[in-house]
């Protein structure tokens, strides 16, 4: 594995690239979390961004920056739905072709969300490692250009803009909780963030079951981790053995990464829906559920990302209801 960083010169050219394209979402002070952690909190609401998740920025940032005979082969990635989102709607914005490969634990809801912005669909096998199979296949045979969710350059800038937005909207921020999957978005938004106020606390939140980068940081190294269905399913998936960018970047940049329940997540989601009158996501919830178990300390204000809203509302229907769900189903 070869170690490769980002510049924050980078951040700053995807901003200016991508600012006419992108929603500035907005921000609230949360009485209700400002009361549990005795510091304030602040929601940065994310989840309000075109396409419903901040995934959009990466994409658009990337798509933007392919060659002429790129634009004209096409783009193919493949997501656990909110990548793929994004990148279908930042391809059919530029015209350009795109083809999404998903495994068949992505919920129904965000299959049809990525078609729904003129992207073809595959469906193949368990795993992103399976639904990866197809994506070579189509750059091999057919030239088409991958577009990963998080480990590239573009789409690490892309995210990073969103720390920018954070700094610009509210500069008194002391820690920034994240959502951590592959790490694109914890990454970019640390380097834009600590490029300016390096005393900025970032702290990453995953879901107790298949932490990818949680797990591959305690080992050292990017390695394998099992794929388990989740509440915050947006976030499964692994980091890739040879993971160029995020994996380093993380380890250098990001000050804190902790792990939140299934149970943690469901409460936050009911929490974010009754207390703030937000639909959010069990990947975008992560934050929240991190806030409330105790987990993210300091004198505040801490700014907690959500980061997408793209949940099937039969889920959150039954989530909000208090009813048990039970995710190890899908397995």
């Amino acid at each position: 594995m070869t170690a490769e960083t980002v510049e924050p010169s980078e951040v700053f050219t995807a901003y200016e690239r991508i600012r006419d394209r992108v929603r500035v979402t907005p921000f609230e002070m949360s009485e209700s979390l400002t009361a549990a952690a005795g510091v304030p909190v602040i929601l940065k609401l994310e989840h309000q961004q075109r396409t419903g998740s901040f995934k959009l920025r990466g994409a658009t940032n990337a798509v933007l920056g392919l060659t002429s005979g790129q634009r004209e082969r096409g783009v193919v990635g493949v997501s656990t739905g909110n990548h793929g989102r994004g990148l279908a709607s930042a391809a059919s914005d530029a015209g350009v072709r795109c083809i999404i490969c998903m495994s068949n634990l992505v919920p129904q809801n965000k299959i049809d969300g990525i078609k729904g912005h003129g992207a073809e669909v595959r469906i193949v096998g368990s795993s992103q490692d399976d639904a990866q199979i197809e994506v070579d296949r189509l750059v091999n045979e057919d030239g088409m250009t991958m577009l990963p969710p998080f480990d590239h350059r573009n789409i690490i800038a892309g995210q990073g803009t969103l720390g920018l937005e954070i700094l610009n909207q509210i500069p008194e921020a002391e820690t920034i909780v994240v959502p951590v999957s592959g790490g694109g978005l914890i990454s970019g938004l640390a380097l834009a963030v600590k490029a300016q106020r390096p005393e900025v606390r970032v702290v990453g939140v995953s879901m107790e079951r298949g932490a990818a980068m949680y797990e591959c940081q305690k080992a050292g190294r990017p390695i394998h981790v099992e794929e388990r269905a989740t509440l915050a399913d947006s976030l499964g998936g692994g980091i890739g053995l040879d993971n160029v960018f995020t994996f380093p970047m993380v380890r250098d940049l990001v000050d804190d990464l902790v792990l939140v329940s299934e149970t943690q997540i469901a409460q936050a989601i009911r929490h974010v829906y009754w207390h703030e009158r937000q639909i959010v996501e069990g990947s975008g919830s992560v934050g929240i559920a991190a806030v409330t178990a105790g987990l993210v300390c300091g004198k505040g204000p801490i700014v907690v990302l959500t980061s997408g809203g793209n949940i099937d509302m039969a889920l959150h229907h039954r989530i909000i209801s208090g009813e048990d769900v039970d995710v190890t189903a899908k397995n």
